[in-house]
């Protein structure tokens, strides 16, 4: 019997996680299938999924994680799923997890939701969702679900309503990004996102490298996802971009803000050209010419 929820795992030389997180789906009391694109794994990743029975979908390299989740949310529609979960490799949920956002998932409001992140020890909230979501759920952590700006895609369930409507992930986005960018339309199309306080799960990333060329790139990276945003004003904001990562670069003495504005530029003809197709629905799953589910 084929479950209501397709679990998306986008793998990449995980083996570190892989077996956890496979199994956590799989002690969940709410049944869900599992569906996991490869990345172009070289450590035994895709051999060990192989060996657990898991059906795995290969590429030949790293597609990215957005686009590698958009071949999981085309599976969703086709196979008539009422709702994907994207799972990070290196991450894992409770046995309650799942149903605990299917209940949530009675206000129809939402379309994305997230349980609570808490990092590999299980204790403290994962660092990225404390900063991003901790105090949007302090003011009301009684409630049954608490509406949030942001919320990272380790743990995203999405229902099937919000994926024919919003789409997929916009190609603007390799790695970084992409998230912020699928909330943003998400909210073009009048939908919520949102966290469920009663709902657990892991994201093991403590040991993760953070450098300052990351956060560097982070901060350039902002500028591609404000110019995404169907909903903001785009000329404005193009003409501001250059000015913000200058600003950025003489702040910290860096000269890559600097390097960025040649290529944010370059870049604004196919941005603007995305931005205008996110807000088409079900953008970025399949070609405009076939008929959508």
């Amino acid at each position: 019997m084929k479950s209501e929820i397709l679990v998306i795992i986008v793998t990449f030389n995980g083996m570190r996680w892989i077996d956890r997180c496979i199994d956590s789906v799989r002690k969940s009391d709410t049944q869900a299938d599992i569906l996991v694109i490869d990345n172009g794994s070289t450590d035994g990743t895709v051999e060990r999924l192989q060996k657990k029975s898991v059906e795995v979908i290969c590429n030949t390299s790293n597609m990215g994680f957005g686009a590698a989740n958009n071949i999981g949310l085309r599976r969703v529609l086709e196979e008539g799923y009422g709702y994907a979960y994207l799972l990070n490799q290196d991450a894992w949920v409770e046995p309650d997890t799942f149903r605990l956002l299917l209940d949530a998932f009675k206000d129809d409001s939402y379309g994305v939701l997230s349980p609570v992140q808490y990092d590999g020890g299980g204790k403290k909230m994962d660092r990225q969702f404390a900063r991003r979501c901790k105090r949007y759920i302090a003011k009301d952590k009684d409630a049954g679900v608490v509406e949030v700006p942001f919320v990272m895609a380790a743990h995203w369930m999405i229902s099937r309503s919000c994926i024919l409507q919003v789409g997929g992930f916009s190609h603007a986005f390799v790695m970084y990004g992409e998230d912020d960018n699928y909330l943003d339309r998400v909210r073009w199309f009048g939908l919520k996102a949102g966290v469920v306080p009663a709902a657990r799960a892991i994201h093991d990333r403590a040991d993760r490298p953070d450098s300052p060329e990351r956060r560097m790139f982070l901060k350039c990276n902002a500028s591609i996802i404000h110019v995404s945003n169907p909903a903001k004003g785009v000329f404005f904001r193009i003409l501001w971009e250059p000015l913000r990562l200058a600003g950025i670069g003489c702040l910290h003495f860096s000269g890559t803000p600097f390097r960025f504005i040649g290529t944010f530029l370059k870049r604004c003809p196919t941005l603007l050209r995305y931005r205008r197709k996110s807000r088409k629905k079900g953008a970025f799953l399949f070609p405009d010419k076939r008929k959508r589910i």
